[in-house]
């Protein structure tokens, strides 16, 4: 479990200067295949990107807990996350192309993820847009505003 922690840990200081790397308007249009089972919705309640109830909320996802968001998780996606797993934009590739793979080397033991393999061209783009929802003093996903009311609109501009 150290191993893991310390990992996750060395990769997450990494992945938050490379991000700049990716496209936030490419990450957006890529986040339509997500949206299918995800959304993005601040601690607010304001949403960002409304999107299915299959998979958790994706706001302030990297460097979260693996499992830690209220949502049904696999019993590997919860081991994963008891072994210490902290979302990167590396191990987020590693999990995107292989969820069974990953979460089973990630948890050590065998087990199925409930999300499928994807196809992503260039998870950069997707980390840069997930990025770039969350303010820079809001990067724990937390708010610091326990009275702000829940917003209903979806701030997403889809133009075609």
């Amino acid at each position: 479990m150290k191993k893991i922690l310390t990992i996750s840990a060395t990769m997450f200081a990494f992945a938050s200067a490379s991000f700049a790397d990716g496209d936030v308007d490419a990450g957006s249009k890529a986040f339509k295949k997500c949206k299918a089972c995800h959304s993005i919705t601040a601690p607010d309640g304001t949403i960002i990107r409304k999107g299915g109830k299959a998979g958790p909320n994706l706001y302030g996802v990297l460097g979260r807990a693996a499992g830690s968001e209220d949502a049904k998780y696999s019993k590997i996606m919860l081991a994963a996350g008891a072994a210490g797993l902290v979302w990167n934009e590396y191990n987020l590739q590693e999990y995107l192309e292989d969820p069974n793979d990953f979460l089973s080397w990630a948890a050590g033991e065998p087990g199925r993820s409930k999300m499928p393999k994807q196809k992503v061209k260039n998870v950069n783009d997707i980390v840069a847009y997930l990025e770039s929802v969350v303010p820079d003093d809001d990067s724990d996903g937390e708010s610091d505003d326990d009275d702000a009311e829940s917003g209903d609109d979806d701030q997403e501009s889809d133009n075609g």
